[in-house]
């Protein structure tokens, strides 16, 4: 690679701000206004297909990739973007450095909690100590929740796994456990719906909502799921961006832009408040 070459591209990547400038509305018979949203995860997958499908419908949308080596997976999105925010979720201080990022992009309208790891094969340690899938997928939505400035629409990724999830709360942190990852990544999709549902709960002016995208085929999924992977990324755009009176609700569990009942334990008061507790007191952050 030449010089110059590198020099451009280490630009593109190094946690850069684009300026979109100004954006148009939406297309004929549209009439609402181009939303600013956030989705962690941006780089492929689900999230990659959100962005996508955002972007081609005239939205400014906020890139995330867990390093600047990723972010290059995102080269032919950047130039249509609002921009790049960079930091790993498996680090609590790269997670707050990600919020930063984005308030400094100015409040969002929607924020979609889509990134997630899975079948990791031990409990693994993140700089903080803590179990790498409960970092990713719980603490991190949790940090994140906490310190962007308030959107008017948060969307958390979750799965049907979750309904196999502990809802004991004990040991959330596996350490003490017999390292197992399906309970791993159930317990943190339970933990993921639950907060959703705790925020809508909490914050009466956001819409808060959940999404089981299906098993579908990506990197995580696999090439032999039998979902819709469309499906799957349509169901958080629409939730994050449109003005359809359906999509304009909170507190609710979707699966193809259809409401459906999720595990009972999370839409349990007590549940949600004993979980808040146990977030804050493993990240230092407190959910206002």
């Amino acid at each position: 690679m030449s010089t110059s070459a590198g020099l451009s591209r280490r630009r593109l990547l190094a946690g850069l701000v684009l300026a979109a400038g100004s954006w148009p509305l939406l297309g004929a018979g549209q009439q609402h206004r181009a939303k600013r949203i956030f989705i962690t995860g941006s780089t492929d997958g689900l999230g990659r297909g959100a962005a996508v499908a955002l972007i081609e419908q005239g939205h400014q949308v906020v890139l995330h990739a867990r390093s600047q080596e990723r972010a290059a997976a995102l080269a032919d999105l950047a130039p249509r973007a609002l921009g790049i925010v960079i930091g790993d979720l498996a680090s609590a201080a790269e997670t707050k450095a990600l919020a930063d990022q984005v308030n400094r992009l100015g409040r969002m309208d929607a924020v979609i909690h889509n990134a997630g790891i899975f079948r990791e094969p031990n409990r693994g340690t993140t700089p903080e100590g803590h179990a790498k899938v409960l970092a990713v997928n719980t603490l991190a939505p949790y940090m994140l929740t906490a310190l962007i400035e308030r959107p008017q629409r948060l969307i958390y990724v979750s799965s049907r796994m979750h309904r196999s999830g502990d809802t004991s709360l004990d040991d959330i942190d596996w350490r003490e456990r017999r390292w197992d990852t399906y309970s791993a990544y159930s317990d943190s999709k339970l933990y993921v719906t639950a907060l959703a549902f705790a925020v809508a709960r909490r914050w009466r002016d956001v819409l808060s909502n959940a999404v089981d995208p299906g098993w579908v085929p990506t990197k995580m999924g696999g090439p032999a799921a039998p979902d819709d992977l469309a499906e799957g990324y349509h169901t958080q755009a629409w939730l994050a961006a449109s003005d359809e009176p359906a999509a304009k609700v909170s507190g609710r569990y979707w699966f193809h832009r259809r409401p459906i009942e999720p595990a009972p334990a999370t839409r349990d008061p007590r549940f949600q408040d004993r979980l808040l507790a146990k977030l804050r007191e493993l990240t230092g952050v407190e959910l206002a």
